[in-house]
């Protein structure tokens, strides 16, 4: 079992980063170990890598003035490549790296290789900068490229996380708010919801806008219509075919993402009613389906793009050894009114 100096710092000391032939005398190891560790190579013993890292988390890493610097890249990570939304971000970061000569690699929290983690498959590329978008990075992944100087900023974050990074998000609560007033204005009192992920940040404040828009308008929340989604397709139907269902169902749903919304139409279509006269939809996001659904979709729209160039933006600013401020940005939603909203029925006859 390899050995770690973990001898406590003097009172209000600041520990110095060390060099790889420190960490290697410090762990015990050799240099070529320590490197093997610092470059995330996989052929290291797990409890050889768990040493190094502990005194990296400790004291820090500091390159060798000969040691080569970051590759000129900036890495995606999403938590999923499927839809457009991906697209969105690619497009953003993109624009920024071609200004700086960058490439772009593009990674999938879901997909690794055998006997690699995430932070390992970052370490061997180098990159420049990270950017996490939609994603649970744990602690200590977070750590782990903070420990090699490597600058991570998170968009649109799925939780809340200890690590101080900076965050690039979108009016989540008030796209809720807005979405939720524009179906009060036009005389709907059975409003449902099909929710994102509640232990995500933007599920849960989006939820909270509806729940603000009601309250303000004095029309009394009914749990039965508000239903716990995962920003699929499938949960959407099968949520809509249930509200429908009800006794006294709603007049309209806001889905708190435009996949969810596809569910919505779907179910519409199956009960034998027509949008916007029979049911009013809104959802969130503003992906390019929106606009081609029949009737085209009234939704919030997210600046998916502008925070994907903001994001890298300010990695680009930190890989420079500059000041961020503010650390945290959150760009404006926008409602987009379409055809897939109107009064309810009761109202206009």
């Amino acid at each position: 079992m390899t050995s770690v100096d973990d001898s406590p710092l003097a009172d209000g000391a600041r520990p110095e980063p060390l060099t790889i032939a420190q960490l290697a005398e410090r762990a015990g190891v050799s240099v070529a170990t320590v490197s093997k560790v610092v470059n995330g190579r996989a052929d290291v013993a797990v409890d050889t890598r768990e040493a190094v890292e502990q005194l990296i988390r400790r004291y820090g890493y500091r390159r060798q003035k000969k040691a080569a610097g970051p590759a000129p890249m900036l890495e995606l990570v999403f938590h999923e490549l499927a839809g457009p939304y991906p697209v969105e971000i690619i497009k953003g970061v993109q624009r920024v790296a071609h200004e700086h000569s960058l490439a772009v690699a593009v990674a999938e929290l879901g997909l690794q290789a055998p006997g690699r983690g995430l932070t390992e498959r970052i370490l061997a590329r180098r990159p420049l900068g990270v950017i996490a978008v939609f994603s649970a990075l744990t602690d200590e992944q977070v750590s782990q490229l903070h420990a090699r100087d490597i600058p991570l900023v998170l968009v649109d974050p799925a939780r809340d996380s200890e690590a101080d990074c900076p965050v690039v998000g979108a009016g989540n609560w008030s796209g809720g708010l807005s979405a939720t007033r524009h179906l009060l204005q036009l005389g709907h009192r059975r409003i449902a919801t099909i929710t994102g992920p509640p232990h995500t940040i933007a599920g849960r404040a989006r939820l909270d806008g509806y729940r603000a828009a009601l309250d303000m308008a004095g029309v009394p929340r009914d749990d039965s219509l508000v239903r716990t989604g995962d920003f699929y397709t499938d949960t959407g139907l099968s949520h809509t075919r249930d509200l429908l269902r009800l006794p006294d169902p709603p007049t309209a749903v806001f889905a708190c993402n435009d996949g969810t919304a596809l569910g919505v139409y779907r179910a519409a279509a199956e009960a034998g009613l027509r949008i916007p006269d029979d049911l009013s939809v809104v959802a969130f996001d503003d992906l390019f389906p929106s606009t081609w659904l029949a009737p085209p979709l009234t939704t919030v729209r997210q600046p998916l793009t502008e925070m994907a160039a903001t994001a890298a933006t300010m990695a680009v600013t930190l890989a420079r050894g500059e000041t961020l401020s503010p650390r945290r940005i959150e760009l404006t939603t926008e409602l987009v009114v379409r055809n897939s909203t109107a009064p309810p029925a009761s109202a206009a006859r």
